[in-house]
């Protein structure tokens, strides 16, 4: 008894185009691949990373950041609190050591005056469209306000107080907000071992 031979002459009626199998492997998940990659590019340009908003500086290819601003706030002993309000008023007060407000100058020497403006710079961990940069105006004796229109969601910022005077210092904190309070002290990186 011998085996039939397989009829290898069999010919499909179907055109190329009705083939369910060329449709979905060979034209439809290229197809799907190269829109997916158009959405992502789209998508990726959409949310690229912000500016860095710090004191960095380029020297040729090094990049260098500057504290000088950072250790005239510790070299001054500045400290501040932070009040904010939940109809978007900020009070800042800068306090000046005991020592400076009693001799009535800095402790760099220079007399003791309370800037006219200072700014502030409120900058969200990763939105950009969350960053606020206001005046703080001078009220009286070491209180500052503003109004600031903080998103309601608590998240994490990076809060900036400098003065672009003569002298030219600023202190940062990190804090989740809102919240009713924020301290400033100087950095302890440069206190003296």
């Amino acid at each position: 008894m011998s085996n039939p031979a397989p009829n290898f002459k069999h010919q499909d009626t179907q055109p190329w185009y009705k083939n369910y199998m060329v449709m979905i492997f060979v034209i439809g998940m290229p197809a799907a691949v190269v829109i997916a990659c158009i959405w992502f590019v789209y998508y990726s340009y959409q949310i690229r990373d912000s500016v860095v908003r710090d004191d960095w500086y380029m020297d040729g290819k090094t990049l260098y950041h500057d504290v000088s601003r950072d250790k005239l706030a510790y070299d001054l002993d500045l400290h501040g609190k932070m009040q904010f309000a939940d109809n978007g008023d900020v009070v800042f007060y800068l306090n000046y050591p005991e020592q400076s407000v009693q001799s009535g100058k800095l402790l760099n020497g220079q007399p003791l005056t309370y800037p006219d403006t200072l700014n502030l710079s409120i900058s969200h961990a990763t939105d950009i469209k969350k960053d606020r940069d206001v005046v703080l105006k001078h009220v009286e004796g070491n209180k500052y306000s503003a109004q600031v229109n903080l998103d309601s969601v608590k998240a994490k910022y990076y809060l900036q107080v400098n003065n672009d005077g003569k002298d030219d210092w600023r202190m940062q904190d990190v804090a989740k907000l809102p919240r009713s309070e924020v301290s400033f002290k100087p950095l302890p990186v440069f206190a003296k071992s």
